[in-house]
């Protein structure tokens, strides 16, 4: 059913836009799906403690008290900030809005109430993008994308609402993504790839971290994964950075909404030059930075504690990337990477030096070659790199993975791991640790020994074409060249019992056969071109 209500909003809202850069487009929507969640949520709860405080079994009762205390009473913030709810105060709130939507300054009106919000919840200063009044939407198009807004019902709880806003939200950023194609990806990672990377990384508890965070989606499934194993969201510490100041806020926003505490820096800012998190070790670090990109660098920079492996390229941050998150580990934590293929094997510049120094050290786990067309932003093929700073089990060996032929196509130009492709990484890498599984193993083609279910150890064994667990020394031996097809050798194919003699007799009259049919077809065009007057 939610399905099906968000694809009518999206054709609805896509509709609206008339001539509109989707880019710019996405924040007038997304900041009306925040305003009215907020409202709505912060009238739930006050009708939920109006009922508490009428009731003399409940904790807020308040007595025999007049009409207008109890109304009054019901101002008191404490009961939403208590509930993890925004306060909306009277000017700012959805229904006043409606009302107004058709008027010529409803733009102006939604930056006034966005100003509003901002003043009366610290946790949103600066987070709310109040760009209504210039939006250049036609006439009238900014009231209809209200009314639009306004058929989305949140719910009677603000659990309820968070959850449903939540999936909303996730939605139309997956979407506006898609509409804008290569720049889509600069605030987006797919799906498949972030809960690929969480479901590895397993992270429980602790201080989780991205470095370029996008609009937040590491932390999303993060909280995702979390709870769907049993867990407390509250037993994360959120902690990101972001330069681009509008994907910052979409960020703020896709983690307010879902009631998760975050702290992603005093402002959006460069990681390398202005890092926010200057003294953070984390647990757990996800990150999709951007690929190869060249215009990193800064004088200020140079001899940075951070380049521990070997200073970075100036011409490519990738390994300024992987070494600013090993940096940013604790002893015991873990790190899991999206990066273009070039970075397995490069030896441009001191890619190669560095990369050998990370093998050697051993902070180099797992290396996962990912199918291509996963992304909306770039066809360059990907990978995944999880480090640890320190292993506790199979030290002196990396795991391979080649994921090349796991991915399913979800529309002409778009490929995606579903849920089974990412057990099988997941559980691979938990079996390979002698950890419990992640994940359901219902579809994992992997020997797990005795048990073998979700929350079991599992027996670990190489797979010919899939996985191969690989020692330090052999790595050396070609180069520390990191790529999972060199390793993991060719899949294994299933023998059809036919007899060779047998099964090359018949490619070979098959062969005849297309060969005579090619020499039919080379007569047939020469005697056509022969007609038009062009022998040869």
């Amino acid at each position: 059913m939610l399905d099906d209500i968000q694809k009518t909003l999206w054709a609805t809202a896509d509709k609206l836009r008339a001539n509109m850069d989707a880019a710019e487009y996405k924040h007038l929507v997304l900041g009306l799906i925040f305003l009215k969640y907020i409202s709505d949520t912060f009238a739930a709860r006050r009708a939920e403690v109006a009922v508490r405080l009428s009731d003399p079994d409940d904790e807020y009762y308040y007595g025999d008290a007049a009409p207008e205390d109890l109304a009054a009473e019901l101002d008191d913030r404490d009961y939403y900030v208590s509930a993890n709810v925004f306060w909306v105060p009277e000017g700012a709130r959805w229904e006043q809005l409606r009302a107004q939507a058709k008027q010529p300054e409803i733009g102006k009106r939604i930056d006034d109430a966005l100003a509003l919000i901002e003043g009366d919840n610290p946790k949103l200063k600066g987070i709310l993008d109040k760009r209504f009044a210039r939006a250049q939407l036609p006439d009238g198009k900014l009231g209809e994308l209200v009314d639009l807004v306004s058929t989305i019902g949140f719910g009677a709880t603000p659990d309820v609402a968070r959850d449903t806003l939540g999936q909303v939200y996730e939605y139309f950023l997956g979407m506006f993504a898609s509409a804008e194609g290569k720049r889509g990806g600069q605030f987006y990672t797919p799906a498949s790839i972030v809960k690929t990377l969480v479901a590895v990384l397993n992270p429980h508890s602790g201080k989780v971290y991205d470095p370029c965070c996008g609009s937040g989606g590491m932390f999303v499934q993060s909280e995702k994964f979390i709870a769907a194993h049993g867990g407390k969201i509250n037993d994360v510490s959120i902690y990101g950075q972001e330069s681009n100041p509008t994907t910052w806020r979409l960020a703020a926003m896709n983690l307010a909404i879902r009631g998760i505490d975050y702290n992603l820096g005093r402002e959006p800012a460069d990681t390398f030059v202005r890092n926010q998190h200057p003294d953070l070790r984390a647990d757990f670090i996800l990150a999709n930075p951007p690929f190869n990109i060249s215009d990193w660098w800064h004088g200020s920079l140079e001899g940075d504690p951070r380049w521990v492996y070997g200073d970075p390229p100036q011409g490519n941050a990738n390994y300024a990337w992987l070494q600013h998150m090993l940096h940013h580990l604790k002893p015991t934590g873990r790190a899991g990477i999206v990066l273009a293929n070039g970075s397995m094997s490069s030896s441009q510049n001191s890619e190669g030096q560095i990369r050998a120094a990370m093998v050697e050290a051993d902070v180099v786990e797992v290396m996962v070659a990912l199918p291509g067309q996963l992304f909306f932003n770039t066809q360059i093929p990907a990978c995944l790199w999880f480090l640890a700073k320190q292993k506790t089990t199979r030290k002196g060996e990396v795991l391979f993975i080649d994921a090349r032929k796991q991915a399913k196509m979800i529309s002409r130009v778009q490929a995606e791991l579903d849920d089974a492709a990412i057990a099988r990484i997941a559980n691979t890498v938990a079996a390979w640790r002698g950890e419990a599984l992640p994940l359901s193993a219902d579809s994992l083609p992997l020997p797990l020994g005795e048990g073998g279910g979700e929350g079991s150890p599992a027996a670990y064994q190489d797979i010919p074409g899939f996985c191969r667990s690989v020692p330090l020394a052999e790595i050396a031996q070609h180069g520390h060249v990191l790529t999972p097809g060199r390793y993991v050798g060719a899949e294994e194919v299933e023998d059809d019992d036919e007899a060779f003699a047998d099964k090359m007799q018949k490619l070979t009259e098959k062969l005849g056969e297309q060969m005579a049919k090619g020499a039919e077809l080379d007569a047939l065009i020469r005697v056509k071109l022969g007609g038009l007057g062009y022998e040869f």
